[in-house]
């Protein structure tokens, strides 16, 4: 019988490397700064913006040292409760860290160092800021300054008003054809194929609107005739084309943002024009329906954020009722 060279017989005994059970090195946890530095390796690796990556480290360290837990197992949602109580700033700059916390320990979970997501149902309410509509100062002001003898002010100014006396959105303004505009009746008479919820609107305009349609509407003429343009756009530019080439390319847009500097007036754009309209109506005692159907919303729940009434407003409206 052969015998084994010597150097070829392993010296260290091994038999109980398979046949028994490993066992587990014990484990306190993944801590949570080896979970943070990996997270933002991969956040560089995506190609996530550098402030994003910042501001994840700030936030995820700072949650790091306030809490008492230093692994992703040992945490819940007391730890987070227990965060935010200790920071002393206003809601809406911890409602900020919270989404970046979230998304951290989001990233944890997809990476599978988390087995629930217990903080989903963690948020913080933030009063929304009241978004103010044109008023009627405002208007009178900007359009006291344009020269009504200029076919591009002319434009403006009966565009400024239309939106603010009917509340139509600036993508439907820029759309409408002299077809929609009855002068006899003082009347704008949309069909639904240029409105977002494609519902026609009948709206009526006072007297100075209907001067200003009537003048605007011999210019263009003019202007079609001498550039040689075909088109019956009610809106157009001083060489007859259309006024917007895309969402975002209107010269209306960009008037209202020119004249919104030059006079120092916050709400003259065309958010603030149709929410002045809805807010005049609101004042003068149209009731919700009546306005949403104005506006041309297909759900009146859309309407009641729209208005966003501020709390000194509401304490008024409750007291007619008193």
């Amino acid at each position: 019988m052969t015998k084994r060279k010597a150097s070829l017989v392993v010296q260290t005994d091994l038999s109980d490397l398979f046949n028994a059970s490993p066992q587990r090195k014990s484990t306190k946890g993944y801590p949570i700064d080896k979970a943070l530095s990996t997270v933002l390796k991969q956040m560089k690796a995506a190609g996530l913006r550098a402030r994003t990556i910042s501001d994840y480290e700030l936030h995820v360290t700072h949650f790091a040292e306030t809490i008492s837990a230093n692994t992703l197992e040992a945490l819940n949602a007391n730890h987070i409760f227990e965060w935010l109580s200790s920071m002393n700033v206003s809601n809406q700059t911890k409602l900020t860290r919270l989404k970046c916390l979230k998304a951290f320990l989001g990233r944890c979970f997809d990476n599978g160092w988390l087995t629930s997501n217990f903080w989903r149902n963690i948020k913080i309410k933030v009063d929304s800021p009241v978004k103010e509509g044109a008023t009627d100062r405002e208007i009178k002001l900007l359009l006291t300054f344009l020269d009504l003898n200029r076919f591009v002010e002319l434009r403006d100014a009966t565009a400024i008003l239309l939106m603010y006396q009917t509340g139509i959105r600036v993508g439907t303004l820029t759309q409408l054809e002299d077809k929609h505009v009855n002068l006899d009746d003082n009347l704008l008479r949309i069909d639904g194929g240029i409105v977002k919820n494609h519902e026609s609107l009948y709206l009526p305009f006072d007297g100075v609107l209907a001067r200003l349609l009537e003048a605007l509407i011999t210019q263009n003429d003019l202007i079609r005739k001498e550039r040689h343009v075909d088109n019956r756009l009610l809106f157009i530019t001083k060489h007859g084309g259309e006024i917007a080439t895309s969402p975002t390319n209107n010269n209306i847009i960009k008037r209202l943002g020119k004249y919104s500097k030059e006079l120092g007036l916050r709400n003259i754009n065309p958010h603030a024009l149709r929410r002045g309209f809805a807010k005049k109506l609101l004042g003068r005692g149209a009731n919700i329906a009546l306005i949403s159907k104005a506006l041309g919303h297909s759900d009146i729940a859309v309407t009641t954020r729209y208005l966003h009434l501020d709390k000194e407003e509401v304490a008024e409206n409750l007291r007619s009722y008193l």
